[in-house]
């Protein structure tokens, strides 16, 4: 104990980042896994390349990937619901 005081100085602010990295990482999974927000990230991407901001092989990797992830999100709800009846 006494070490670890001696040594708070030192490794405290290491703490610290690391503590901060972990909300982040917690904030960042569940806005990623939330699917209202893979649907409004799904129509911003849908505005900018009407918009002709993106190209299209980029809009169509990027739908891809966030319908996948809408999928998953359904799908895992659907498994959950199964196992409750």
């Amino acid at each position: 104990m006494v070490l670890r005081l001696l040594l708070s100085p030192i490794t405290a602010p290491f703490e610290g980042v690391i503590w901060i990295g972990e909300q982040l990482l917690e904030r960042a999974e569940a806005e990623l896994d939330d699917k209202e927000n893979l649907g409004k990230r799904l129509l911003a991407l849908q505005l900018a390349f009407d918009m002709g901001d993106i190209a299209e092989e980029d809009f169509e990797v990027q739908e891809e990937e966030l319908l996948l992830q809408i999928q998953d999100l359904e799908d895992e709800a659907n498994r959950e619901e199964n196992e409750i009846d």
